[in-house]
């Protein structure tokens, strides 16, 4: 008689055991790099100027407003390009592979501020010039600085996220598939119960680093006049001739959005089960 296999079902789930405790919080090395950074809290905020804040809040407001706007359009729109990228680069046709593979190589291999200038100040410099567009209903929206941003950084992510979802794909263990089909289940039936979501799975931790990546990308929009914060930051510093403080500030909004970026996908990761991950 053959004994039970041992138990795996939370072989790699979280236990009481991996949280923070109390403790762990008052090591000294971290009580020292609490009081540093408390002192710096304190000194900042004494021997610098501050008053210029209450006239710039809502502006700053509007700004950080506009940057996740175009934080998370584009790492949207970015990701939904994403998936049929690096799903043709696995299973798709070779002119469908060669395609998306030679997209991804050109935009991850020129700078993103290119790319930036390159639709705005060329591709926008064109459309004036086509009567047909200028009486569009879409002139009022090309006229605007805002659709060559979201189109620049949705090209960008997908190009470095498509990459990501290729290894996702191909990473996914070919016998869960089959077993999918054994079952009798269709072409989409089985990428959208299983393939897509175990890819998503695979790439989740990756993805988390690509949308902080993205986040500090968005600062390239002040090139071409968009209003998001580091725009409005840029403006303080040409009226208040501040150098230190709005870049201080800058730092620490930048510092926040990051803090509850990684600590939301952290969430998520931790409520999606990782039996077979």
């Amino acid at each position: 008689m053959t004994s039970p296999a041992p138990e795996t079902t939370h072989a790699l789930a979280f236990t009481p055991e991996d949280l923070p405790t109390a403790e762990s919080f008052f090591q000294p090395h971290r009580i020292l790099l609490m009081a540093i950074f408390a002192t710096l809290v304190v000194y900042v905020s004494w021997s610098m100027r501050w008053d210029w804040l209450p006239q710039y809040l809502p502006k700053l407001g509007w700004g950080i407003v506009v940057t996740l706007a175009m934080l998370f359009s584009t790492s949207i729109l970015g990701f939904l390009l994403a998936v049929p990228l690096g799903l043709v680069q696995v299973t798709g046709p070779w002119p469908l592979k060669a395609f998306a593979k030679t997209f991804c190589t050109i935009i991850r291999g020129t700078p993103l501020l290119l790319q930036l200038w390159l639709l705005y100040y060329g591709l926008g410099s064109l459309f004036p010039q086509f009567p047909a567009i200028r009486s569009s209903f879409l002139w009022p929206y090309l006229r605007e600085s805002w659709p060559y941003g979201v189109a620049a950084l949705t090209i960008s992510f997908a190009a470095y996220e498509g990459e990501v979802m290729r290894g996702a794909f191909a990473g996914v263990p070919a016998g869960e598939l089959e077993a999918a089909r054994a079952f009798g289940m269709s072409r989409w039936t089985v990428f959208r119960r299983i393939w897509l979501p175990r890819a998503i799975h695979r790439a989740l931790p990756t993805l988390t680093g690509e949308t902080v990546l993205q986040l500090k990308s968005t600062p390239l929009v002040a090139t071409i006049t968009v209003l998001d914060v580091y725009a409005i930051i840029s403006k303080v510093r040409q009226d208040t001739f501040l150098t230190y403080e709005p870049l201080l500030l800058l730092a620490l909004i930048y510092l926040c959005l990051t803090g509850i970026l990684v600590l939301a996908f952290r969430k998520l990761e931790n409520r999606i089960p990782t039996r077979g991950a």
